[in-house]
C-alpha cells in the first residue's frame, strides 16, 4: 500500500465503512505514522494496541487539555469563543484538576446511584420492544437503540420522559454535525449546546429547591475537600453525559445487532446460552469501538517505538485499530462472542480517562441482548444501512430491519 493514500481526514471515507485494510497495514508497517494535515503541521497516529494503552495512561505527557487543543479534532482549530469556555469539561482536563473533578463527580456514580437504574433498565428495554414488536418493521437504530439509552439517560439525570428527544436533538446537532442528515452550522452546533445548558441550569435549580435521590442531586451536593462543581461545571458535565451516553452506547447497541444479522450463527447461540451476554457484550465493544479516536498533546520531548515527538505536536490513538490489534486479539476479524480473554479499548483502556460510564453501556447492552434473543427469534434487513460521516464516531443512522417474534 502506498502511505500517500491514506487520509484519515477523510469522513467521506468512513460513510461506506471504517477503513480497516488502512489500520492493518499501519500496526505492521508504521505504528507510528506521520500523517499530512492541509495547511497544519500533521499529527502522529498510533494504531497498535500496547502504544495506544501506554499513551493513553501517561497524562503528564500527553495531555488532554483543552487549551492545547483538545481531543476529539485531529486538526488545529482555534478554541471556540463561546458558552463553553466559561467552565471546563472533564474530558479536556489534565491531573490534578481532572483528579479533583473526577472525585466530585463519581459521587454521582458509585455502584448504588448505577445500581437504583437495573430494575429499571429490563422493563425499559421491554417497553421499546415491545413497541418495535408491534409495527414488525422498525427502523432499529431510532426505534430501539437510541430509545434505550435516552431513556436511561434521562432516568439518571432526572430528565422527564417526554424531554428525552430533546437530548436526542441536541446531541446529533453537535455530534453528527458533518454528517449531511444532520448537517448544521457551527452556530447551530453551539446554540444547541446552550440550549441544553439552560435545560440543565433550570433542572438543577429545581433539584436544589426539591433534592431527590438522583444523580444530579449527587452532583450538585458533592464536596471533595471544599471543591464543589460550579454551575456552568455542572452545565458541561450534564452535556458530557447526556451526549457520551446517548451516542456511544447507541452505536454499540446498533453495531451490535447489525453485526448479529451478519453471524446468525451467534444469534442463535446467544438465544440458546443467554448466560454469554456478558461475554457477548464485550465482543460487540471490540467490534465496534463507537469512538474511533482520541487525540492527546505532546508536553515534553518523548518518543515512542524509536520516533520523536516534541513538545506541542499531536497525537491520535486509534482504538478502532487497537480492537484488532493481532497480537492481542486472535483473529481479531473473526466475531467471537465467546471470545476469551477481551481486554479491549472501546472504553480508553485504562488510565485517568477511562470511561465513567462504563459499567453503565455494559448493562444496557447486555439486558437487550438478553431480551431481544428471549423474544425475537430471527432479525431480518430490510433496506440499506446507513452510516455516520464521520471520523469520530463510528456510527450507524439507520437500520431497517424486520423482527420475527418467537412463537409469533
Amino acid at each position: 500500500m502506498d502511505p500517500r493514500e491514506i487520509n484519515l481526514l477523510d469522513n467521506d471515507r468512513f460513510v461506506t465503512g471504517v477503513p480497516h485494510e488502512w489500520f492493518t497495514w499501519l500496526r505492521h508497517e508504521a505504528p507510528v505514522f506521520k500523517h499530512h494535515e492541509p495547511g497544519g503541521p500533521g499529527f502522529w497516529v498510533i494504531t497498535r494496541y500496547d502504544d495506544v494503552v501506554a499513551v493513553n495512561r501517561d497524562g503528564q505527557t500527553y495531555s488532554s487539555d483543552q487549551q492545547r487543543g483538545g481531543v476529539t479534532n485531529l486538526e488545529n482549530i482555534p478554541p471556540a469563543d463561546d458558552i463553553s469556555a466559561q467552565g471546563r469539561m472533564m474530558l479536556t482536563m489534565d491531573a490534578p484538576d481532572h483528579t479533583r473533578y473526577r472525585a466530585l463527580v463519581n459521587k454521582g456514580f458509585t455502584p448504588r446511584m448505577i445500581n437504583l437504574l437495573q430494575p429499571h433498565i429490563r422493563r425499559m428495554v421491554n417497553e421499546v420492544l415491545d413497541a418495535a414488536l408491534s409495527k414488525r418493521e422498525c427502523d432499529f437504530v431510532t426505534d430501539v437503540a437510541a430509545e434505550i439509552p435516552l431513556q436511561v439517560i434521562a432516568q439518571l439525570l432526572g430528565v422527564p420522559f417526554e424531554d428525552r428527544h430533546r437530548l436526542f436533538e441536541w446531541s446529533n446537532r453537535m455530534i453528527g454535525s458533518k454528517d449531511p442528515e444532520y448537517s448544521v452550522t457551527m452556530t447551530v452546533a453551539q446554540n444547541a449546546a446552550i440550549e441544553m445548558f439552560m435545560y440543565s441550569g433550570e433542572l438543577a435549580k429545581q433539584r436544589r429547591e426539591q433534592p431527590r435521590d438522583d444523580i444530579v442531586t449527587a452532583l450538585l451536593n458533592a464536596d471533595v475537600d471544599g471543591d464543589r462543581l460550579s454551575e456552568m461545571d455542572f452545565n458541561l458535565f450534564f452535556l458530557l453525559l447526556a451526549v457520551a451516553g446517548n451516542e456511544t452506547t447507541r452505536n454499540a447497541l446498533s453495531h451490535g445487532v447489525h453485526t448479529l444479522i451478519d453471524h446468525p450463527e451467534q444469534y442463535r447461540m446467544l438465544a440458546e446460552r443467554p448466560g454469554l451476554s456478558g461475554s457477548a457484550t464485550e465482543e460487540i465493544l471490540r467490534w465496534a469501538s463507537p469512538v474511533m479516536f482520541f487525540r492527546r498533546n505532546v508536553t515534553r520531548d518523548t518518543e515512542l517505538r524509536g520516533q520523536k515527538f516534541a513538545a506541542g505536536e499531536k497525537v491520535s490513538l486509534w482504538y478502532i485499530s487497537a480492537n484488532r490489534d493481532e497480537s492481542i486479539f486472535p483473529e481479531p476479524f473473526r466475531f467471537d462472542i465467546t471470545r476469551s480473554p477481551n481486554e479491549h479499548v472501546a472504553f480508553g483502556g485504562g488510565g485517568p480517562h477511562f470511561c465513567l460510564g462504563a459499567s453503565l453501556a455494559r448493562m444496557e447492552i447486555a439486558v437487550l441482548l438478553e431480551e431481544l434473543t428471549r423474544r425475537v427469534e430471527r432479525i431480518e434487513p430490510i433496506g440499506p444501512v446507513q452510516r455516520l460521516r464521520s471520523n469520530f464516531i463510528n456510527g450507524i443512522k439507520h437500520l431497517p430491519v424486520r423482527l420475527h417474534e418467537r412463537g409469533a
